[in-house]
């Protein structure tokens, strides 16, 4: 798959560059952000993929979190891709800040006029991990992933409904239960369909709730990142 690379900016020894591509999934251009550290041009490096929150790009958490001296000395490449497709020309996906449009929510849409495109989990756990290792020097053993709110909620499915597919798994102020809240109520509704019963599939407390056994990981992330409130009495 051909990138276009948008741009390159030398950074802490590394390269900070920013590329596009044609998405099968999602079936409209995206970016995505990448971030090479020194050791990339002698060998393979771990890749962190970052997931940010509702009405972000690539852009912000490379222009704002400051993390380029670190990822340079410990020999990391970040991966920032995108929140959501866009230029779909889908009716209302530019109408709100927390729907369509910057808020993809990293689930597969399942209702039309959505479906389509709005796929960004199979982009983040298939697509992208596959462009990346084809086309950049990192070790496909070593991936792991992480982001905030809406990217926080994104990271934690990605990882629990692929055990072993991620070293780790980390989340900043996620949205662990976007089913109890307006914003999470309103974009499952539209992407998932009005039948709460499916929803599980893309929510990071059913997901814990769904799965049987927890290996030592799981359970980590669980008691760790999980508000005792939220907390179901039979995964204690």
């Amino acid at each position: 798959m051909a990138l276009k690379q948008i741009s390159s900016n030398k950074c802490f020894g590394g390269l900070q560059k920013v590329f596009e591509h044609d998405s099968v999934e999602l079936k409209c251009k995206m970016k995505f952000a990448v971030y090479l550290p020194p050791k990339a041009e002698t060998g393979k490096c771990p890749a962190l993929y970052w997931l940010s929150g509702l009405t972000c790009t690539e852009q912000n958490f490379i222009s704002k979190a400051g993390y380029h001296q670190a990822a340079s000395e410990h020999g990391l490449v970040i991966i920032a891709p995108d929140t959501s497709p866009r230029g779909c020309n889908i009716k209302g996906e530019d109408e709100s800040w927390d729907f369509g449009t910057g808020a993809g929510f990293y689930v597969d849409a399942t209702e039309d006029p959505w479906k389509t495109n709005y796929r960004m989990y199979s982009y983040v756990t298939e697509e992208l991990p596959q462009l990346i290792n084809a086309n950049f020097p990192v070790d496909p053993q070593r991936m792991s992933i992480f982001g905030h709110s809406m990217g926080g909620h994104g990271a934690l499915i990605c990882a629990l409904k692929n055990p072993g597919k991620y070293k780790s798994v980390s989340a900043f102020a996620p949205i662990c239960n976007p089913v109890l809240c307006p914003w999470g109520k309103k974009a499952f509704s539209g992407y998932l369909g009005t039948d709460q019963s499916k929803w599980k599939v893309g929510t990071g407390m059913a997901v814990f709730i769904l799965i049987p056994k927890f290996s030592d990981f799981e359970r980590a992330v669980h008691h760790r990142h999980i508000p005792n409130s939220l907390k179901d009495p039979e995964l204690k």
